[in-house]
């Protein structure tokens, strides 16, 4: 499966990018950084620390846009620390961004590719994958499938009471993807909520190898967050659920139902207004995962990541 990941790495990012270079089933065509967890200056050097770390600087990195369509830049350093990585130290990244923009590149690997045949996977707010529509309209019907992390419903939101985080950065650009008529699978906290981290599983990341103990760091800065705000015992590994999904959708479950991006209410900004019960009478547009096997989640990540330290088949 060809894939593009969009990302604002983020701890999470990170760990899900490493799933997908980890997955020979994938096929990477690129990562296109967005502004989003931290300054795009950051995420577009983290994107390299984190394919560096992987031992692929093969990949092809493309910086995208610096703020959302319309709106301020909302940022998360309070989660992910100054960085946007802090736990472990990584070195500077030697490999190169390539000189073209995101943008071009989601648009012209979409041209370029068969239609059906690109799969877009935005981890982080969704500013790139909107303007990319917007510029080229016809696009649109060659995406394969749209799977996105972001959104809630029943679970609330974790940046305001109604949003969450990668929607409510920019929902100006969230409702252009929605609307758009792709095939779209959402990852919403309702579901990443119930994929939490637990000691057993960081302490076996830290035992694997510079990889894993990258992991093992990441998530012990990353839990601070989520203990101290939910009372949880581990962190919701929120991004790498997306991944997961191309690998393993039978470790999900939801519903083909209708999710419109609130755009204008001051109180609401953001929120994904998820028609579970089907209750509007409006045309479904997206499947909305509620339900996640987490134990075989957590077992899939240790294996493919594993992999990477030089650890078993996976």
């Amino acid at each position: 499966m060809k894939i593009i990941i969009d990302t604002d790495p983020g701890q999470d990012d990170a760990v899900a990018i490493l799933l997908a270079l980890a997955s020979p089933e994938l096929e990477l065509l690129g990562l296109t950084v967005v502004a989003g967890n931290v300054p795009l200056s950051l995420t577009q050097q983290n994107a390299r620390k984190i394919c560096e770390l992987a031992g692929r600087p093969d990949i092809p990195i493309f910086s995208g846009c610096d703020k959302p369509l319309q709106r301020e830049l909302v940022t998360a350093e309070h989660v992910h620390g100054r960085t946007g990585l802090d736990g472990i130290a990584l070195p500077d990244p030697s490999m190169p961004l390539q000189s073209a923009h995101a943008v071009d590149f989601i648009i012209d690997s979409l041209r370029r590719e068969a239609p059906g045949s690109v799969t877009l996977v935005p981890i982080g707010p969704l500013t790139n994958i909107a303007q990319a529509f917007r510029r080229a309209p016809d696009i649109v019907a060659r995406v394969g499938r749209i799977v996105l992390m972001g959104g809630a419903c029943f679970e609330g939101g974790n940046i305001t009471p109604a949003a969450e985080f990668n929607i409510h950065v920019d929902p100006d650009a969230a409702r252009i993807v929605f609307a758009s008529g792709a095939p779209l699978t959402v990852i919403p906290l309702d579901v990443t909520h119930k994929a939490l981290t637990s000691r057993e599983w960081i302490e076996t990341m830290r035992g694997l190898g510079p990889v894993g103990q990258a992991v093992a760091s990441w998530t012990d800065f990353f839990e601070r967050y989520d203990r101290a705000k939910y009372g949880s015992e581990g962190a919701p590994l929120h991004d790498p659920c997306a991944v997961a999904w191309l690998l393993e959708p039978a470790l999900f479950s939801g519903r083909f139902i209708n999710v419109e991006i609130e755009t204008e209410s001051r109180l609401t900004l953001g929120m994904t207004v998820a028609d579970w019960w089907g209750v509007t009478g409006r045309a479904p547009n997206a499947t909305f995962i509620r339900e996640v096997e987490r134990d075989r989640l957590f077992d899939l990540l240790a294996r493919r990541i594993a992999r990477l330290d030089g650890h078993g088949s996976g």
